[in-house]
């Protein structure tokens, strides 16, 4: 994959904002294989998604949108395509893709990414870690990737956060969700999909 600093000048970005008008749980296995791209002043880091986890909504106990609308999750009440950020035990930022269907507040995390593009800057954001643990968990996507809450509300569609088209993984595994026991029978949910197999995925 070639991400150079024109984005997406040999991807397939994703501009159809359609696409991401669906349900949570429709879009999180097609986000698996696709590319997340962040053009900053810093430099492109780009690398292909191996694991998400879907929430599905005011219903879902697990979503922060559960609690109705506040001005920290305000985004996934606005239309979908746009990045949802969030800060979370003081220490890490958490990016999100906002879907539909329309109106409704679907969100899907983005848990582990594959870096392909931009490495050495991942590196110099992450530390001395190996490659496939850069991107490894949703606090260390975000700082792999350069993103907090100044992004908070990014459209997808015009960047600087875009996502492209990629490989169809192979094989995809489907588990529950990790760290919302609190949410009673929809933590037993299978909403977290992950590409079988892939060393980049998140310790648990």
């Amino acid at each position: 994959m070639t991400a150079a600093a024109s984005p997406g000048s040999a991807l397939e970005l994703i501009d159809d904002r359609a696409w991401f008008d669906r349900p949570s749980a429709a879009v999180a296995p097609d986000l698996l294989g696709c590319v997340l791209l962040h053009a900053s002043a810093e430099g492109t880091v780009a690398g292909r998604i191996v694991e998400v986890e879907a929430y599905q909504g005011p219903e879902d106990l697990a979503a922060h949108s559960s609690h109705g609308k506040t001005p920290r999750n305000a985004v996934m009440f606005g239309p979908p395509g746009h990045l949802y950020v969030y800060f979370i035990y003081g220490i890490h930022h958490c990016i999100n893709v906002v879907c539909g269907p329309d109106t409704k507040p679907e969100a899907v995390l983005i848990r582990a990414v594959a870096v392909e593009d931009g490495t050495e800057l991942a590196r110099r954001r992450r530390g001395a870690v190996p490659d496939r643990r850069l991107a490894s968990g949703p606090g260390n996507v975000a700082r792999a990737f350069g993103i907090d809450r100044r992004l908070n509300g990014a459209d997808l569609i015009s960047g600087p956060v875009r996502l492209a088209f990629g490989p169809r993984p192979a094989e995809i595994a489907v588990k529950r969700r990790i760290g919302v026991d609190y949410a009673g029978a929809w933590a037993e949910r299978p909403l977290r999909f992950v590409v079988a197999h892939d060393p980049h995925l998140s310790r648990r």
